[in-house]
């Protein structure tokens, strides 16, 4: 029997773990340059967190979730987004009495069945974040800086920001039966999937990706049309902003994402060659999402990226990714005598923080030294008998092809401090 990743997951090799490491690290740079701090949350959730929050009439819930029930007969649900555990999180630990809003910032991992696809995994990971108790459009505006930053910040400048309002409780429900009125009138030209939406869920009609669809999407009634004087207000607020803040972004009213409990501002952020599951990154506001889960009324906004996508996207760009830190030193013996003191040697590089390897197996002097060439080490130390004998060591550049002969305790004095 062969096992194999289960389809739509993917292992993490040595080899891809820098780009990992490197958006890590420049998300939480940026994350903790606008103060948000760090949340992780369960894998898993109570099934109802998601159906009440994502919306049953969503996709999510009825074909992607992974629902199953425990040994203690509860029905659980493995993560498909960030938004509703960090929601719940604020309301178990009375985050509403800390000052407002609360930032928070999170690494985790999403599951969706989904037909996978480049980009799209049944596992995947996101990272997102999520302020919690402030309305005013310039938290918005904040929010939305944070995701440009962070892409600026991982040298993918070649994106395109996109902005919409969607309304909210008084307004959009005007707005579905005028979109709704529209799309009946194109009923045989919409694809299998949004017929059934078309009752459900007319929103979702403007972000399908299905050809023509689209087509009948860029000519539908726009969603900032019927804005209500309370989401005019905070609509021309933010843009307002946004454009101080020089954020180079564009109106998009075809833009709507894909859960019910976005509210007023949505955004996303694409590379220019846009295609069906392009999107790196997006979010938008949720004003009703904490008291639809039981709490008072608390306004929230925020967004996640994927880092399966970011780390395509760089690829893509050829941005500069730095490597990950990897032995300087490759020690090698020569002499089964000399095979303790490499050791002892190797040793004591480690502990003075100092990358080092000890070479493989019995393999001869050249062998050993196209071990440091495939390893990409880019210097060998070579012990053998006289150099113990001599309280020496041999350096040797294997890039240079050059090598010399150090006293021991000098060469670990220099190795050590540097």
């Amino acid at each position: 029997m062969v096992f194999r990743a289960p389809r739509g997951t993917a292992d993490r090799l040595p080899d891809e773990q820098k780009y990992w490491r490197f958006i890590e690290a420049r998300a939480v740079g940026v994350a903790g340059r606008f103060g948000y701090g760090r949340i992780d949350t369960p894998a898993f959730e109570d099934s109802n967190l998601f159906v009440r929050s994502v919306g049953e009439g969503t996709d999510i819930v009825e074909k992607e979730m992974y629902t199953f029930e425990d040994r203690g007969g509860d029905s659980v649900t493995l993560r498909p987004e960030g938004t509703a555990p960090v929601c719940r999180a604020y309301l178990e630990h009375g985050m509403h009495n800390l000052p407002q809003p609360v930032r928070m910032y999170y690494f985790c991992p999403v599951f969706r069945y989904e037909r996978p696809q480049a980009g799209r995994f049944r596992q995947h990971h996101q990272f997102g974040v999520e302020a919690l108790g402030d309305a005013d459009p310039s938290v918005d505006a904040e929010v939305i800086e944070v995701a440009w930053e962070l892409m600026g910040s991982l040298g993918l400048r070649d994106v395109n920001l996109l902005v919409n309002s969607i309304g909210d409780g008084d307004c959009r429900p005007a707005y579905v039966e005028r979109l709704r009125d529209y799309y009946a009138g194109h009923q045989p030209r919409l694809c299998p999937d949004c017929r059934e939406r078309l009752e459900r869920n007319p929103l979702r009609l403007l972000d399908c990706k299905v050809e023509t669809c689209r087509a009948l999407g860029d000519e539908a009634p726009r969603s900032t049309d019927y804005l209500c004087d309370g989401c005019r207000e905070h609509w021309d607020k933010l843009a307002g902003y946004l454009d101080v803040m020089g954020l180079p972004y564009t109106v998009d009213h075809r833009l709507v994402r894909g859960l019910d409990y976005y509210t007023r501002t949505v955004f996303e952020i694409q590379p220019p060659d846009a295609g069906g599951q392009s999107t790196i990154c997006g979010g938008g506001r949720y004003d009703g999402l904490v008291a639809q889960l039981g709490g008072r009324p608390t306004p929230g906004i925020g967004f996640a990226t994927g880092i399966e996508r970011l780390t395509l996207n760089l690829k893509r760009s050829e941005a500069p990714v730095p490597d990950e830190p990897s032995p300087r030193y490759l020690v090698a013996n020569v002499g089964e005598n000399a095979r303790t003191a490499a050791l002892e040697l190797a040793v004591k590089l480690r502990r003075a923080g100092v990358g080092a390897i000890l070479s493989s197996g019995s393999r001869g002097l050249r062998g050993q030294m196209r071990q440091a060439n495939a390893l990409g080490i880019p210097y060998a130390l070579i012990l053998g008998d006289d150099e113990i004998l001599k309280g020496e060591v041999v350096v040797r550049d294997m890039i240079a092809s050059a090598q010399q002969s150090r006293p021991l305790t000098e060469f670990l004095a220099e190795a050590g401090g540097g």
